[in-house]
């Protein structure tokens, strides 16, 4: 007799290990006469329409006949794929001379119980299906909730931008050494020098600094200390007023610069 055991979480620091134990412990007390386990186990975002490498592994396997019985640790997690799919996983299996086990809703539906009792089976693991889901939503719903809340006060929700830091308040910082880091890089990059010189003198990837100068709003953060976000105004304002720009933007090197734009698009070192 064969088995195969199927877990899946959403993020890499849930405990995928605990699933797996769970799934042997169960076959190990309820078929004592498996001969042989394969174990499928996939990280995939609840968002994720395909199901996952593994589980498409295992689909192929039961579709090849390949074993007697599955237990699934959670095939309520099944139902964020679709609203049928717990249903054709389930008909999938049996239609293969599989039986399911499901540790989460407690079933056990096994090829010779009788039709009707399959169906029952079979309705309920759905059910709970999308109890799990409602509930999932409204989990995300409750986190989104607490983010909207915490921003309306003021708090930093996400990751800061660079030369930021949060606060133990939960509010937005600025990083006075790195802030003015960036603020003169840009301060050159604006005055037609390199972006692969500055990046170099400035410690800051060339493709930030890129990013960062071709952002018309963090550009403006950075120069002139002005931003849409309110938090972001009050995180500068409370560092103080920025120093003037030193760059005298009507005395460029027009031809310096027009050089350096071309070394830098044509990646040619200095």
């Amino acid at each position: 007799m064969k088995a195969a055991i199927y877990a899946r979480v959403s993020t890499a620091d849930q405990d995928l290990e605990r699933q797996l134990h769970e799934c042997r412990d169960h076959l190990d007390s309820n078929y004592p006469d498996i001969d042989d386990t394969d174990e499928y186990a996939d990280i995939v975002s609840g968002a994720d329409k395909i199901g996952g490498d593994e589980y498409q592994r295992l689909w192929d396997a039961i579709a090849a006949d390949e074993y007697d019985v599955v237990v699934v640790h959670e095939i309520s997690r099944l139902s964020r794929l679709g609203p049928t799919e717990i249903h054709e996983f389930i008909q999938h299996a049996l239609e293969n001379e599989t039986g399911i086990e499901s540790l989460d809703v407690g079933l056990s539906i096994r090829v010779d119980d009788p039709a009707l009792q399959q169906t029952v089976y079979t309705m309920i693991a759905n059910i709970m299906g999308d109890l799990a889901k409602i509930e999932h939503q409204q989990k995300l719903e409750r986190i989104n909730s607490g983010i909207r809340a915490a921003q309306r006060e003021g708090k930093w929700t996400s990751k800061p931008p660079r030369g930021f830091y949060v606060g133990d308040d939960s509010r937005l910082h600025v990083d006075p050494e790195e802030f003015l880091n960036v603020r003169h890089a840009l301060e050159r990059v604006d005055s037609g020098e390199s972006k692969r010189q500055v990046a170099a003198d400035s410690g800051i990837p060339r493709s930030t600094l890129t990013d960062l100068y071709n952002n018309d709003d963090r550009r403006q953060m950075y120069l002139y200390g002005e931003h849409d976000d309110e938090r972001v105004e009050a995180a500068i304002d409370n560092f103080g007023p920025l120093p003037t720009l030193d760059i005298d933007k009507d005395n460029r090197d027009l031809d310096e610069r027009i050089r350096n734009i071309v070394r830098d698009e044509l990646n040619i070192d200095e």
